[in-house]
């Protein structure tokens, strides 16, 4: 590996205009960009670096392409009360999946429950900021986000090659009175998108994590990317792979978006699949009963003792608003590889000299 070239710190602010600016030359109407452009900042804030300003480049590729379609809306295609079937219509996931939020959470505030099943959407990003929506309207949530064949990236137990998708899981839980718990998590031991980093940074990946294209045990992350192309681990072995079957069906097959498999319809772009449930903490018992066992269980956790003296106990969230706080202080670090990504991207759809990229140029 190459040394690795000292990170460019920068604003968030800035970077969420150069990003914007960078979505809006290649189509996207500048609502659109700016609410892309927040999220994948936003993931950069919280310490996801894989789900950030590093896609930006492969969004501008993939729309000149042909395989991901700006300003495109969520579209109720079945309606059951409760139940709604949202396609996006392979535009940008992280508007689509908005949306069908929004039109859930409407559901749960007139009948204490929702399941949406969102599908043919582009890349719905963090999928921890569906779980913060949800718990920011004081509901709880359940996430399972698949791909129909693009991003198949992931070895199944036993197996040596790609055969399943990253399949994250998340959830979010409202605790009144304190910051909500979200937990987001990959089945897989890396997103795919922290190779990519790895990459940029010249940096190697960590033991146990990724095969080569001969199965064989890789720390390199250039050769999860040769021909034939390597693969992921699944988390925790059975039990990770276990779940991420579990994601691709509750995602794919139920939502009727598909599983993970390259002979699907849309497999020759990145659709993401997503099954949200949507709770109304009171719809079992009482707000009041709810929010007293909630904050018992908080505290009964963070009462244990720290298994290392310079250690504390955290519960899911925490680490992320803690390193939010701090880059919006200090900035976000944007590698060497991902800055000139981003100023290719700027080149491509015509911007190269934008006021709005002065922070990364």
């Amino acid at each position: 590996m190459t040394e690795h070239q000292p990170d460019l710190w920068v604003d968030h602010a800035a970077l969420r205009s150069a990003a914007a600016a960078i979505l809006e030359a290649s189509g996207s109407e500048a609502r659109e960009a700016a609410l892309v452009a927040d999220h994948l900042v936003d993931a950069n804030l919280a310490g996801h670096d894989s789900h950030g300003v590093i896609r930006v480049a492969k969004y501008v590729a993939w729309v000149a392409e042909g395989k991901l379609s700006p300003n495109r809306h969520a579209r109720i295609a079945l309606d059951r009360g409760s139940l709604l079937a949202v396609e996006g219509d392979g535009g940008y996931g992280q508007v689509v999946a908005a949306e069908a939020m929004a039109l859930g959470l409407e559901r749960v505030a007139r009948d204490g429950f929702a399941a949406i099943a969102l599908r043919d959407t582009g890349h719905v990003g963090r999928v921890g900021a569906w779980a913060e929506q949800a718990a920011g309207a004081g509901v709880l949530s359940l996430h399972f986000v698949n791909t129909s064949g693009f991003g198949i990236l992931v070895a199944p137990f036993g197996g040596s090659d790609r055969r399943l998708s990253a399949n994250p899981i998340a959830a979010g839980i409202p605790v009144p009175g304190r910051p909500p718990i979200i937990l987001d998590i990959a089945t897989s031991i890396l997103a795919e998108g922290k190779i990519q980093v790895a990459r940029n940074r010249n940096t190697l990946l960590p033991e146990g994590a990724v095969l080569d294209g001969r199965g064989r045990p890789t720390r390199d992350p250039a050769t999860f990317y040769t021909e034939p192309p390597g693969a992921i681990l699944a988390f925790g072995g059975h039990k990770g792979s276990g779940l991420s079957i579990v994601a691709e069906v509750l995602a794919g097959a139920l939502t009727g978006g598909g599983s993970s498999h390259p002979q699907n319809p849309t497999a020759g772009r990145l659709v993401n699949n997503m099954l949200t449930l949507l709770f109304d903490p009171a719809v079992f018992s009482s707000a009041d009963a709810y929010t007293a066992d909630v904050r018992r269980l908080v505290d009964w956790i963070l009462d244990s003792p720290p298994a290392q003296p310079d250690q504390e106990v955290l519960l899911p969230g925490d680490l992320e608003r803690r390193l939010k706080a701090e880059r919006e202080q200090s900035g976000i670090p944007i590698d060497s590889g991902t800055r000139h990504q981003l100023l290719e991207a700027a080149q491509a759809v015509g911007i190269a000299d934008a006021p709005s990229l002065a922070a990364i140029a």
